[in-house]
């Protein structure tokens, strides 16, 4: 009985305590101050990087890594993905995310969450690679996004279930789609796309000769690349194909976006959304370049991309998707990509 005795006095002394100290720490005046604080102006969100951060092949990261932030301060931040790392030099910032909308949303939300560092009045810059929409986007392009859509959510059939309708296999749910679907701010995101809207972006030779063999005479598919508004539709797996073109399209005209579908890619909605709880919508900015298209070319199809010979198909000869254009669209991205941080760093933004 007395053990017993003792053990409630102790317990109600340590919650009487941590009550003080909550409350302390509640009226603390300097608690919720910045002072010490690393400082970020501008937080760079690539998604990978295929080798190392400089001097080789260069992925979505090495470019801006070069730029802004080579031989600056590299940072662990504590709960994200082993390589999830922080560089920052003069106020700007680089991190890769991850891929995917899970380890995506995860990584950065740990960044975000980091108090040492003060990221009240940052501009945040998501940037990698995609997918973008045939009829819209063609191979080398750079998209402003303005809203970004969920894929997953909602209803998905499989065709060989349907009876009926045949050529759309996704159906809304009503009541989550006010949870599918994030609209950037299009005051900012428009004086972002005025900025950038006639940079001159760059193509190869092979990758003309593909499309205009793949799609002889559309004019989206045999122009020069360009600078586009879009809305990005983010799903964790890679589709392609004509079912899949149309659901995205459904999606983006379902839940009102501004913009037409122009992209497919896994981060961006799961980022946007983070971004979004820890306040920093309003001045966020989501910019991908294009490097393959939503349909099947070449005489593909989908067990063909199972299938173990994909990588000499991929990088043979007759392959005119994704490897042949990825470093001059990345380079595309980057020239699209400096001359916004430069306006932010300037004050022109």
């Amino acid at each position: 009985m007395k053990r017993r005795l003792l053990a409630a006095v102790l317990a109600t002394a340590c919650l009487f305590a941590a009550g003080v100290l909550i409350t302390l720490l509640r009226d603390d005046p300097t608690r919720n101050k910045t002072e010490g604080r690393v400082q970020i102006n501008v937080l760079i969100l690539p998604k990978f990087e295929i080798g190392q951060m400089t001097g080789d092949a260069a992925g979505e990261a090495q470019y801006y890594f070069e730029e802004y932030v080579l031989g600056g301060e590299e940072y662990e931040i504590a709960g994200a993905k082993e390589g999830c790392r922080l560089y920052v030099k003069d106020g700007v910032a680089l991190y890769l995310t991850g891929m995917g909308k899970v380890d995506s949303a995860l990584n950065t939300a740990m960044l975000l969450s980091d108090d040492r560092f003060d990221f009240s009045k940052a501009y945040v810059l998501s940037t990698g690679c995609a997918g973008s929409a045939a009829g819209y986007g063609t191979m080398g392009d750079v998209f402003v996004l303005t809203a970004t859509v969920d894929y997953d959510l909602g209803h998905h059939a499989d065709p060989r279930d349907m009876k009926v309708m045949t050529d759309e296999t996704w159906f809304s749910e009503n009541d989550h789609d006010e949870l599918s679907v994030v609209k950037l701010n299009p005051t900012f995101t428009g004086r972002v796309y005025e900025l950038v809207k006639n940079i001159k972006l760059e193509t190869t030779e092979k990758t003309k000769a593909f499309l205009a063999k793949e799609f002889p005479g559309e004019a989206w598919a045999n122009r020069e690349p360009q600078v586009l508004r879009g809305t990005g539709v983010t799903g964790d797996n890679f589709w392609k194909g004509r079912y899949d073109h149309k659901n995205a399209l459904k999606k983006v005209a379902t839940y009102g976006c501004e913009d037409p579908f122009a992209t497919t890619e896994m981060e961006d909605m799961a980022i946007v959304k983070t971004l979004q709880r820890f306040g920093l919508l309003d001045r966020s900015i989501v910019i991908r370049d294009s490097v393959n298209l939503d349909v099947f070319m070449n005489g593909d199809y989908p067990e063909l991309m199972w299938d173990s010979s994909f990588e000499e198909r991929a990088t043979g000869d007759e392959s005119g998707e994704t490897l042949d254009i990825f470093d001059t669209a990345m380079r595309n991205n980057f020239k699209v990509g400096k001359t916004i941080i430069d306006a932010i760093l300037s004050g022109e933004l």
